[in-house]
């Protein structure tokens, strides 16, 4: 094992091979460990935003209904372990209420897995084939490990795109669920939205219902949105796919001083930990997706009130208030400025914030600061930190492109090294009670989540 959150050597070394969309890999490597792909049950995602949520949430759901549930999704924030887990009905969920590492996979069984893919893979390789890529053999090992521990059925999260994405191979799904679309990626999934939705389509399956978020909820132009529909309702059509829109209206929502969120959805009274307006249409996809498999309503309420995920307007702590969120693109700094407004009866919004932000190079944080400046995001003082990844964003860069945007009205200090500057900001907001907002990227939050939870106790 590597100290990389505990993920096998021989899958930090296939890191090397990249991102390389197909099927034809992920085909031949599941054919060799005998197709245990074919042996559960499933429900498909794909999605720009929010479908990891969705992902927990139907997963919590179908739990919460008494079925053994496996959960697949990426990236992982602090173990690699993260990545797959099983939900073993609604006891397996209250569990995970009280340890968040309950159901992942554990050493023993990943280390045995680990052996049976890499000699599929080398296999492969011997007979000419390309190497399959990290995100091909961990996928190959959920499957393993879903069918040997014999789950009523799997909650699959794509890793890019969804047409060529590794978790393809599943033939039929109980159904499939297309979240919210964005500009992301369009290096590999196309230049316009309409590729990029054509791309997610991919996951749709002949005769099989599919669930979409609603185009008119997309954080989308107009036009944009019309588009994503016509494109989204002709693959649908092409493949007799029934479709069901799920639309989380904007109405009925209240925070509480506990931070959390109750929301209506078609008729029926739910309560989430899962903050956000946004988290409401992926909670109405989670929903429709629900009632096909068969989940009840008092099994979804009860499901929707219990799932938790990580670094996603993750309040930790109340005195001072120190909220992690790993939104990475500007859809995502509009939800964030969304809950800082509402979150905690609005009680923070407009007071001055610390921050502590690292991002990646290859995003935008020019129009993630923009959005929440315009949102009433109040930045008093900024440490920029360089985020333990080889694509991350200079500390100084950052700090100049934040002085640009916020006109030298905030405090900023390149302070490098992640946990450090949270541990340091976090012992100023204790003393000072100014809240506290880590933000910028996913792999910075799992870089320094463990460290502010052992400073908060």
């Amino acid at each position: 094992m590597s100290n990389n959150g505990g993920t096998p050597e021989f899958l930090t070394d296939a890191l090397k091979f990249g991102i390389n969309l197909g099927l034809q890999r992920m085909e031949r490597l599941d054919e060799i460990l005998g197709n245990p792909q074919d042996d559960f049950r499933c429900i498909h995602i794909a999605g720009t935003n929010g479908k990891g949520s969705t992902a927990a949430y139907t997963a919590s759901i179908l739990a919460a209904s008494g079925l053994k549930v496996g959960l697949y999704t990426s990236p992982f924030l602090e173990r690699f372990s993260e990545r797959m887990r099983i939900i073993d009905g609604r006891e397996g969920l209250d569990r995970l209420l009280q340890n968040e590492t309950e159901g992942e996979i554990d050493a023993d069984t990943l280390a045995e897995l680990s052996d049976k893919v890499k000699t599929a893979s080398d296999k492969m390789t011997k007979d000419g084939m390309e190497h399959p890529t990290e995100f091909e053999l961990v996928t190959a090992i959920c499957y393993l490990w879903f069918s040997m521990e014999k789950i009523d059925i799997a909650v699959l999260e794509t890793g890019l795109g969804g047409r060529l994405d590794s978790t393809n191979v599943v033939k039929s799904p109980v159904c499939t669920v297309i979240t919210a679309i964005g500009m992301d990626h369009t290096d590999r999934l196309g230049n316009t939205i309409g590729e990029i939705a054509g791309e997610k389509a991919g996951i749709i399956k002949e005769g099989v219902p599919c669930v979409i978020c609603s185009p008119e909820q997309m954080l989308l132009t107009s036009s944009q949105q019309a588009e994503v529909r016509r494109v989204l309702e002709q693959k649908a059509s092409e493949m007799h796919s029934p479709v069901t829109y799920a639309v989380g209206e904007d109405v009925g929502i209240s925070f509480t001083p506990d931070a959390r969120m109750h929301f209506a959805y078609k008729g029926q009274e739910y309560t989430t930990r899962l903050l956000g307006r946004h988290q409401v249409r992926n909670a109405a996809a989670a929903i429709e997706a629900c009632k096909i498999a068969g989940a009840s309503n008092e099994d979804i309420r009860y499901g929707i009130e219990n799932t938790t995920w990580k670094g996603r307007c993750e309040c930790m702590s109340f005195h001072p208030v120190v909220i992690l969120d790993g939104g990475h693109n500007s859809q995502c700094a509009e939800s964030l400025a969304s809950v800082l407004r509402e979150m905690m009866g609005g009680s923070i919004y407009g007071k001055p914030m610390r921050v502590v932000m690292g991002v990646m190079k290859d995003k935008d944080p020019d129009k993630m600061l923009e959005v929440l400046r315009d949102g009433g995001v109040k930045m008093a003082e900024v440490y920029t930190v360089n985020v333990n990844n080889p694509r991350t964003m200079s500390d100084a860069e950052l700090s100049n492109i934040i002085k640009v945007v916020y006109n030298d009205g905030v405090k900023v200090i390149p302070a490098g090294d992640a946990r450090t500057a949270v541990i340091s900001a976090y012992r100023e907001s204790l003393k000072d009670g100014m809240p506290l907002l880590i933000t910028g990227s996913l792999y910075l939050l799992g870089e320094i989540r463990g460290a502010i939870r052992a400073e908060i106790g």
